[in-house]
């Protein structure tokens, strides 16, 4: 059986290049004439002339960052989709709110190619672990395993003792999910007696897989890869067995940009990552994803031809994104506007306990103890996260402009 999942995988990269750039000027043309933001944003650009990366460069770069004034402005999807909403299959809303289109073609998100590369085979047995709940990470994970021919267990997020029983009693092949929630589940199948030897693989996502994690659960037989991707895109690049660096998918055009501008920076430079997609119905053209990456050097050992990122390497704004769920700056805006006592607010994300951990600091105009359970609470009902509170005195919050600050430590 092949290493690889298609021959796409091993092309020549001019014979790739080639391709993506002939298919460009169709993607642009089509967004323009089916997608009326589209149309706005791109409306002195000439599809035609946009067939190379240099011409690619000089077009507007639009951010994540933009997506829910856009959406605000022209309900529900910006005016970036090229496909009727009733003609999509599933309308999702991720934190912001951001709402996020899934079309009707077959492993929309191309899922398939990243468990492929993790070792999933047809008949193998999946647990999903990703929410099912409004965002789309689980039916990204459903659908690639439904190309490839897998078994799913629905199992969503949480409910650890039941994962567990999940796992024993229909003997899942691999794991499919964050790295610290698998990390909790195998902590409890140890604490519980309970039988983990069928699971041998996982592919994981939506945060860090810090080298110490995946150590300790390669201990326990359990070989872990990971994939990067978004709500926006589906599956972006993803790690092969080689382990070093992670794979563009075969259906995007990557750039990396000097962060706050659309200017690619040097190959090898850390900048944002911007992508271009082929998807015909959310044509996404020159997307800010707002993370930060650089371009690995040189080809992978595992035979991959196409370019290689470094993976993700932090936030080129303030959101950053905690255990799988983006947290904007907007929302640190809307817990203060609930509540006008705070007078300054930093929500600190930190890692100490080797798990994800939200803090907002506060600097007060009143006594903390009648506010601090409903700061709370409004954290929680504004994020969907769950979060601490740190009051402190005033003018000791610095005066730099940050709302959201990421103080984690990876190895």
């Amino acid at each position: 059986m092949s290493q690889h999942f298609d021959a796409l995988e091993t092309r020549d990269p001019a014979e790739r290049e080639r391709a993506l750039m002939a298919a460009l000027p169709h993607q642009i043309l089509h967004a323009k004439a089916k997608a009326p933001g589209f149309a706005r944003i791109l409306r002195d650009v000439h599809p035609a002339e946009v067939a190379s990366r240099a011409a690619l460069a000089k077009l507007p770069v639009t951010r994540k960052s933009d997506l829910h004034d856009l959406q605000k402005a022209e309900p529900p999807f910006g005016g970036l989709t090229a496909t009727p909403t009733g003609k999509l299959a599933r309308l999702f809303m991720s934190p912001g709110p951001i709402f996020d289109p899934e079309g009707r073609r077959e492993d929309y998100w191309r899922m398939a190619r990243p468990l492929y590369a993790a070792g999933f085979r047809r008949g193998d047995v999946i647990q999903n672990c990703f929410a099912y709940h409004f965002t789309p990470a689980a039916s990204m994970l459903e659908g690639g395993a439904m190309k490839l021919g897998c078994a799913v267990i629905p199992a969503g997020i949480g409910q650890t003792e039941l994962q567990v029983q999940a796992i024993a009693g229909l003997r899942p092949d691999g794991y499919v999910g964050t790295p610290s929630f698998l990390k909790i589940i195998i902590e409890k199948a140890i604490e519980m007696g309970a039988d983990f030897s069928s699971l041998k693989k996982a592919m994981v996502s939506a945060e860090a897989l810090p080298a110490s994690v995946r150590a300790w659960l390669g201990e326990k037989g359990i070989r872990t890869l990971q994939t990067y991707a978004s709500a926006d895109l589906g599956n972006m690049a993803y790690e092969t067995e080689a382990m070093e660096g992670l794979v563009l998918d075969e259906e995007l055009i990557l750039e990396i940009v000097r962060p706050g501008t659309g200017d690619p920076v040097p190959e090898g430079e850390v900048g944002e990552v911007v992508i271009t997609t082929l998807n015909p119905d959310y044509p996404l053209i020159r997307f800010g994803t707002g993370d930060l990456s650089a371009v690995l050097l040189g080809v992978s050992p595992c035979g991959r031809t196409n370019t290689r990122i470094r993976g993700w390497m932090g936030r080129a704004d303030q959101t950053t994104k905690v255990r799988g769920m983006f947290v904007h700056p907007s929302q640190v805006a809307e817990i203060m506007k609930r509540h006008r006592e705070i007078r300054k607010a930093r929500l600190v994300v930190d890692n100490a306990t080797g798990q994800d951990r939200m803090t907002l600091r506060c600097e007060l105009a009143v006594s903390p103890e009648r506010l601090s359970a409903a700061i709370v609470e409004s954290v929680r009902d504004v994020t969907k996260l769950r979060s601490e509170l740190e009051v402190v005195s005033p003018g000791s919050l610095p005066n730099d402009g940050k709302v959201i600050e990421d103080v984690r430590k990876y190895d």
